[in-house]
């Protein structure tokens, strides 16, 4: 998960999932899911996406 502030004081957050790839030196990521409204902090930002990859995967996180 990221957290970007895309205006001065919106922070909005992305669940990212890493994927293979060819790349050497490289960890490629696709977004999975992100916020469609702002948060005031990078903090509070930090907590919504934590609350939604639980919504996503669980309290155990995902299993591979």
């Amino acid at each position: 998960m990221t957290v970007h502030e895309l205006e001065e004081g919106e922070f909005y957050w992305v669940l990212m999932e890493g994927i293979d790839c060819a790349m050497e030196d490289a960890l490629p990521y696709l977004p999975l899911e992100a916020a469609s409204d702002p948060q005031a902090s990078y903090a509070n930002a930090l907590v919504a996406g934590v609350a939604a990859m639980r919504k996503l995967f669980g309290k155990s996180g995902p299993r591979n």
